[in-house]
């Protein structure tokens, strides 16, 4: 039996490996061996080990699991967490939940009120931690799973709010005016002292403040003082401390005033209930600023339909969004966002995928092509499989990728959570040191001017602004990005982007489109043009190389027929040789046209000017004569060279890697003004590229768009993934551009710079107000001017010190591209 001098701890860690009781065995056995370990069981069917030992040393555990031969897997955990209210909050819920074994990373987020925790430590003993450090917390549920029940919580906090707001204003309007008017308005002086006195004002003040402090202030109460109790103040305890002490010196002053010294008899109980007021009115306000911080999340999980209809036994129903399985077989009708992401089976529409691609032109849908949840369905009805439900899906994932960028923390966040963490109890030593001075050195009534003073120190030192200034604007800052089409995956790539000095870009699929088209087709005279193409298209469609399919693509857009092919040949390193329609056919490179013996001098101007243009020509000859000069080639998307001149705009220098011949590298880098051109390189040549110019210009980061590229983008200080490109190159990335638009990296680098404009505005002038205004609560000018802050406008100073920052980082969804970008 346990000991309470030297109780066992229970520690539960996920083991991944396992395959069979054997292995059960050698994890039960391996773990024994730990210094303090009393009991162990493994669990194969959850893959678990649960261990009570005196010697709670989850390293030690997870070293002789893996010593074992096994891993013990590190799992990320979303939390939600009620009850924070300031950046000290923050520190206190984050040391709690970095105590508990098995907990290797912690980032709290003030602003969507949400932990992200990485380790082994299974979800409820986080939630026991939080719990124990006096805030409440619960599992957050993935992509906005939980987002109806979470509006709703906020929605009756802010309506609790209201009320209390509504409720401490009826009674401190009147209590404001007996005590306050009477300073600014002798008649309403006189007419109180000839009528109701002031010992009869006095009581009328004390019901009144108590109905506040002890109604709606009583919010306070409840987390500030066990804040207290646990040694651990926050916001909370700073308002109880400082209306405590007024109400508490003015109901001796009202009902045991000969315990006081003489002269020193004055009530504060207007300071009170004003305080608890405006305090209420700043939640309020911070409240409402906080539910449109995190409106980019809400319009997203809008775009998710709540109900499909779905075929069941031969018949449609209406069944809930979460009832539908992969493989399903749904309908959808004009009109309709798709529920989920499939494959059309039957029917044929267009369909608005703006919200993916950023493109405003529908997108024509028949049976074979996929289908994106979310998108609008605008004309014919549709017949699709379900391929992807509920976290799945790629609207669940954008919604993901945006939840986690929002719930990141800075770099600079590090610093503000030191200050913070220390902050309510320097404040408190503050107010202590202010009331003693003033008790000591003070004016008569000396008591009284410490107790106002310290008040005003207390109240108006609250670090909320402090640990709002960061995650309000990160929030704004991401979603705004989102709305634009730009998905921040990690949230330090939105700091560290505003530092790049280079962007290294991909060419094909980044410069240009990714596909080989025909760009050019020149015939000789007594040859037509379609004539020619639909000859030279029958003798390539026997070819699998990329520019034989450009070439063929070409003849099926202009709806030529294809003859019949025979007698196919390849010869490598030269061309193709066929017969279409009897007629022989070759098509090739200058040195085989001289081998055939035909002359290709009469298109010696074109052969020059395309490849100038970085143009590679082919000839094509019929019947022994030259019939065509043709050119295939991966044309460059019509906004990459806007995007080229943005980047310059920004400062930049920009460079290009590709694995394409030098020489089309160097046409392609001076038509678009790219400052620096590798080529011929492969995948591990692209990460040596990156190695080199990050070396030559500093922070660097890569846009591509191919699997090739995922090395180079994981290698970059930052990684930009063309949205349209492989699933591989966006896992590798850092910032993902939906669009598949070169134009979304000037405009990420632009909100980049601008959320940490935002931010460090934040921060200043959370710091600097608070800073600056301390001294003046403590009573600085006092001996030079003999000016004083009541406590009164201490509390309006720190709600309007919250409420700046929230308004600052709102101003950031307005953000749109500067004009010097987008061309305007």
């Amino acid at each position: 039996m346990d000991t309470p001098a030297n109780p066992t701890t229970l520690i539960s860690l996920p083991i991944e490996g396992m395959s069979c009781a054997s292995c059960v065995g050698r994890v039960e056995a391996a773990l024994k061996k730990v210094d303090g370990v009393e009991q162990v069981v493994v669990n194969l069917a959850t893959e678990r080990a649960d261990i009570h030992s005196r010697n709670p040393d989850a390293s030690a555990l997870i070293q002789a699991i893996e010593n074992a031969g096994y891993q013990v897997s590190s799992q990320t955990r979303e939390l939600n967490i009620e009850g924070m209210s300031c950046a000290s909050c923050v520190g206190r819920v984050e040391r709690a939940l970095q105590a508990v074994t098995g907990v290797t990373r912690v980032s709290v987020n003030l602003a969507t009120e949400r932990a992200t925790v990485e380790g082994s430590a299974d979800s409820q003993t986080l939630i026991d931690a939080i719990n124990q450090a006096g805030y409440q917390a619960s599992v957050n549920q993935p992509a906005g799973g939980q987002d109806d029940q979470q509006t709703a919580r906020k929605d009756a906090e802010r309506l609790g709010l209201q009320r209390d707001l509504s409720f401490a204003a009826l009674f401190t309007l009147p209590l404001f005016i007996i005590e306050m008017g009477g300073h600014f308005i002798p008649a309403i002086h006189h007419w109180l002292a000839n009528t109701i006195g002031t010992q009869t004002s006095w009581l009328i003040q004390f019901v009144l403040a108590s109905l506040v402090l002890f109604g709606p202030g009583l919010r306070f109460f409840r987390h500030g003082i066990p804040a207290l109790l646990r040694a651990a103040p926050d916001m909370n305890s700073l308002v109880v401390l400082g209306t405590s002490a007024a109400w508490g010196y003015s109901v001796i002053a009202t009902f045991f005033s000969g315990l006081l010294p003489t002269g020193t008899a004055n009530v504060y109980f207007e300071a009170a209930a004003v305080i608890v007021t405006l305090i209420l009115l700043g939640r309020l306000l911070e409240a409402r600023a906080k539910g449109r911080t995190s409106q980019a999340i809400q319009r997203l999980v809008g775009l998710q339909p709540k109900t499909a209809r779905v075929q069941r036994d031969g018949q449609i129903v209406e069944l809930p969004i979460s009832a539908v399985v992969d493989g399903d077989l749904l309908e959808v009708r004009p009109g309709e966002r798709l529920p989920v992401d499939g494959e059309v089976l039957d029917g044929s529409s267009y369909v608005d995928e703006s919200m993916i691609s950023g493109e405003p032109v529908p997108v024509a849908k028949q049976a074979g092509d996929s289908l994106v949840g979310g998108t609008i369905n605008q004309q014919g009805t549709l017949t699709l499989r379900a391929t992807a439900v509920g976290g799945d899906t790629v609207l669940s994932q954008i919604i993901r990728m945006v939840e986690q960028a929002q719930g990141s923390k800075l770099p600079i966040q590090t610093l503000v959570d030191k200050v913070t963490l220390w902050f309510v109890p320097a404040v408190m030593a503050a107010a202590a040191l202010t009331f003693m001075v003033w008790l000591i050195a003070g004016p008569t009534p000396a008591l009284s001017f410490a107790l106002v003073n310290a008040v005003a120190v207390l109240i108006i030192a609250c670090p909320c602004a402090m640990g709002l200034a960061t995650p309000t604007s990160i929030m704004v800052g991401t979603g705004r990005g989102a709305e634009m089409g730009i998905l921040f995956r990690k949230g330090e790539a939105l700091q560290s982007l505003k530092d790049a000095a280079v962007v290294a870009l991909d060419k094909t699929g980044t410069l240009t489109a990714g596909q080989p088209t025909l760009t050019d087709l020149e015939v000789s005279n007594g040859f037509q043009e379609d004539e020619v193409l639909a000859l030279v298209a029958a003798a390539e469609s026997r070819s699998e190389h990329p520019l034989a399919r450009a070439i063929v693509a070409a003849a099926s857009q202009r709806q030529l027929t294809i003859p019949a092919v025979s007698q196919f040949e390849s010869v490598t390193g030269f061309g193709i040789a066929a017969h279409v329609n009897g007629q022989p056919v070759h098509i090739g490179a200058d040195r085989y046209m001289l081998q055939l013996g035909i002359d290709i001098s009469s298109f010696a101007g074109s052969a020059t000017r395309l490849g100038d243009e970085g143009k590679s020509p082919l000839y094509a000859a019929i019947d022994g004569r030259l019939a065509a000069i043709i050119a295939v080639a991966d044309p460059i998307k019509a906004d990459t060279p806007a995007a080229i001149q943005a980047l310059h705009q920004l400062g930049l220098k920009v460079a290009m890697i590709t694995g394409d011949n030098q020489r089309t590298a160097d046409v392609i880098a001076r038509q678009l003004g790219i400052d620096e051109v590798v080529a011929e390189v492969l995948p591990q040549g692209k990460v040596d590229a990156v190695t080199q110019l990050k070396q030559r210009y500093g922070q660097l980061a890569f846009v591509g768009d191919g699997i090739n590229d995922a090395p180079a983008l994981a290698h970059a200080d930052i990684g930009i993934a063309i949205g349209s490109g492989t699933d591989i190159a966006i896992e590798a990335a850092d910032v993902v551009l939906m669009s598949g638009s070169l134009q979304g990296v000037p405009n990420a680098i632009a909100l980049s710079q601008s959320t940490l404009r935002n931010i460090k505005q934040n921060l200043f002038w959370a710091f600097a107000y608070n800073s600056a205004l301390i001294p003046l609560a403590a009573g600085a000018l006092y001996p030079a001017f003999g000016l004083l802050l009541s406590p009164v406008f201490a509390a309006a100073a720190m709600a309007l010190s919250s409420v700046f920052v929230l308004a600052n980082a709102l101003r950031l969804r307005r953000f749109s591209a500067p004009a010097t970008i987008t061309g305007a």
